[in-house]
């Protein structure tokens, strides 16, 4: 079995039609299925990113099951030390809107309404390999993500440059 921390990695964009559905980028599928018999996995919101100007980019990540049911103990547990408010704000922005979803044998996935109406995902879209996790973006917000990036990036690091970077 294959190490989940670092699995997910790269950009693929793609396309998602009027009925939500989307063909996940066959790396990812790959990756899912060296993780679980069935492929199955959970979808949800994504962390807000601060765009910089107020608004925040929305868009959803994908979690393999048992990387989410560790993920979730954790959050339920309060691993994290949240205040009684961020620990509610997290349980209803990522852990209540999870939904368990599969792929197809041609690997489409049906994203589930609520979810594809809060990340605006119409027609293109960005699959983001995160580590442990893909997120999915409208491209527009994914576009806004990527400068505000930039502006975040540590220039001049010597952290970075001892990573190699």
């Amino acid at each position: 079995m294959i190490d989940s921390i670092d699995i997910f990695g790269g950009e693929t964009p793609s396309t998602i039609d009027s009925k939500g559905r989307t063909c996940i980028p066959a790396k990812f599928r790959d990756a899912l299925a060296s993780l679980s018999e069935d492929a199955r996995f959970i979808i949800t919101k994504a962390a807000p990113v601060d765009l910089g100007d107020g608004t925040f980019g929305r868009g959803l990540s994908v979690y393999p099951l048992d990387t989410w049911s560790d993920i979730k103990k954790k959050i339920l547990a309060n691993e994290g030390g949240f205040t009684s408010a961020q620990l509610n704000s997290i349980k209803r922005q990522i852990v209540n809107p999870a939904e368990e979803c599969s792929a197809d044998k041609l690997g489409r996935a049906l994203i589930p309404s609520s979810l594809r109406l809060h990340a605006e995902l119409e027609r293109d879209i960005w699959f983001v390999g995160m580590g442990q996790r893909f997120d999915i973006w409208n491209k527009g917000t994914y576009s806004r993500i990527n400068a505000q990036d930039e502006k975040n990036f540590p220039l001049d690091s010597e952290a970075l440059a001892a990573m190699g970077v």
